[in-house]
């Protein structure tokens, strides 16, 4: 086995649904960890730095394409049509065939990019004017958005070829390099980020560092990766041929795929675009919020997905009995982190946030406007992360288009709930890390405020971006639901939707209590202390209250301590 990668090729295929696709989702979780925690530091960093406001505004607002971009064309279709059809090949040892699919694949996404880069450079003004339209003409964002947007642009190609790397290591059960890359990525930032603090820039001229770091820091992540994608594919050669083995299948299932698999980016950039019709801030808030909403669902959900998608594209429906087992350990195990993730993040995630960024320009009412966005996001982890299993068992059977068109209905629903309770919670505002104006909630029309209250950065911050937040989980709640009343009928499962998150139920409630009785205990004391003894408190109750009710990844976590002592003896 090469430890740097996560796993031999060699490993047979299992249909037990725990091996070795739990050993290849706890590679890919470890990569996904070291990544959410590197970027959580830069969020940390970026925080301290830049703070809540125009410099951090414009930023955000110049990274919405590359990042959107690279989600669709990079890790959202081709996740969802290239591994599908690479892991076949591969499992039928046609392993010529799996080179020459992808080398095809990397010439037509240089292509593709290639345009995208210069038509993002040549028209970063207007394209940066409309997708913020909620900005003033003359807002002092859009000059400086502008310039980064020229800036991290070229960077698309190098991050899109970085996912095509992660679809060829996945095929081949190489889940932690992959993931783990990124830590190189959020590194160059971070290095930047301080190197602007130490020189003492003001915020624009750290905001231009930090965008040449993004550039670099995305050529540095895709060449890293390049040596083992070049030693696993013999013969790779990029080009531009259409009659490979394969092709035909990818090109097939790209567009059901691209919106299946990216209807979380579109729904994110959707918000990102509403956002701009908010009162200043929001967009930093929402951000920040969906870095830290991010760290549980791709570690405990994004990584089970990810290591079931190859496995269940092997079964490639033939064997209902072995997918439905995979799925129903997959949505066990998902459901247990992802339940106490969301209790921890609503009950003591004001203490979690104050502890990762707050201090220099980011305050205490930055913190509780992050942490109430933060709980719209929360309430609907569990179901975004089983979602993701659901959807990757679809594409696995060649179902790209039922994904696809239930990507619309989330969308719609996302938008309809979220833009009325933006609205309607811009009129809350924070004052002293008080929350005040909850009398005005539905008592005002549903419409922008006005451009003089909204991009005045001496007024309070307010809570428009937690309506787009509730409005996401609401959408995510409906869209699951329907990706496995989809699965049940085709592929003939009978793994259920709910009932794994219902059984963590006595498990959040206890914990509940327990974090409660924590924050009680150490109220006034610092975060450094607060937060490991809160959640420590709640933690060890879900786990005890799960034991006790037989729940399998409950039971193992109390035995690990044991196993040690043992090991030790």
């Amino acid at each position: 086995m090469d430890l740097a990668d996560g796993a031999s090729t060699k490993d047979a295929p299992d249909t037990t649904g725990n091996e070795p696709a739990g050993r290849h989702a706890l590679m890919a979780g470890a990569g996904i960890l070291l990544s959410r925690l590197s970027g959580l530091l830069r969020e940390m960093v970026l925080a301290r730095v830049l703070g809540v406001g125009v410099a951090t505004d414009a930023f955000r607002a110049a990274m919405k394409m590359p990042n959107l971009l690279q989600n669709l064309l990079g890790e959202g279709a081709l996740s969802a049509s290239f591994i599908p059809v690479h892991a076949r090949l591969l499992e039928e040892g046609r392993e010529e065939d799996a080179g020459r699919l992808a080398g095809a694949v990397a010439g037509f996404l240089s292509l593709v990019t290639g345009v995208l880069v210069v038509l993002g450079v040549v028209f970063a003004e207007p394209i940066t004017r409309v997708l913020n339209l909620g900005w003033a003409a003359d807002d002092s964002r859009t000059e400086l958005a502008t310039t980064l947007v020229r800036i991290v642009t070229p960077g698309l190609g190098f991050l899109v070829l970085s996912a095509w790397c992660l679809g060829i290591l996945n095929s081949h059960r190489r889940f932690f390099l992959s993931y783990v890359a990124p830590v190189l990525w959020n590194a160059a930032q971070v290095a930047a980020l301080v190197w602007a603090a130490l020189m003492a820039w003001d915020h624009e001229d750290a905001a231009v560092a930090l965008a040449w770091a993004v550039l670099v820091g995305g050529a540095v992540q895709f060449l890293v990766q390049l040596p083992t994608v070049r030693r696993l594919t013999p013969g790779l050669r990029p080009s531009l041929q259409r009659r490979v083995a394969g092709f035909s299948a990818v090109v097939r299932r790209a567009p059901g795929a691209l919106a299946g698999r990216g209807v979380a980016q579109i729904s994110a950039f959707v918000d990102l675009q509403l956002a701009s019709f908010l009162a200043l801030g929001a967009l930093s808030a929402l951000q920040y919020a969906q870095a830290l909403y991010l760290l549980p669902l791709s570690l405990f959900g994004m990584s089970v997905a990810a290591a079931e998608l190859p496995e269940l594209s092997r079964l490639a429906g033939d064997d209902p009995t072995a997918a439905d087992l995979r799925l129903r350990t997959g949505m066990r195990r998902v459901s247990f982190f992802t339940v106490f993730s969301a209790v921890a993040l609503v009950a003591a995630g004001d203490l979690i946030v104050a502890l990762l960024l707050e201090g220099g320009d980011f305050g205490a009412s930055e913190t509780i406007q992050v942490w109430l966005v933060l709980c719209g996001f929360a309430v609907g982890l569990p179901a975004n992360a089983t979602g993701r299993l659901w959807q990757n068992a679809l594409f696995a059977s060649g179902d790209t288009n039922g994904p696809a068109a239930l990507a619309g209905v989330r969308l719609v629903i996302a938008t309809a709930i979220g833009v009325p309770l933006m609205f309607q919670l811009d009129n809350v505002v924070i004052i002293d890390a008080t929350v005040r104006g909850l009398d005005r909630l539905f008592a005002e029309p549903i419409a922008p405020l006005p451009d003089y209250v909204r991009n005045n950065e001496f007024l309070p911050l307010r809570l428009g971006a937690m309506g787009l937040t509730l409005g996401s989980s609401a959408a995510a709640l409906v869209q699951t639901w329907l990706l496995a009343r989809r699965c049940r009928r085709r592929l003939g499962v009978r793994a259920n939707t709910w009932w794994p998150t219902l059984m963590m139920l006595p498990c959040a409630v206890a914990s509940v209590g327990a974090i409660a009785a924590a924050r009680w205990l150490v109220a006034g004391t610092t975060p450094f202390l607060s937060v490991p003894v809160v959640v420590g408190a709640g933690g060890l109750t879900y786990v005890a209250v799960g034991a006790f009710a037989g729940i399998p990844e409950a039971r193992s976590l109390l035995a690990q301590p044991a196993r040690i002592l043992r090991r030790r003896r």
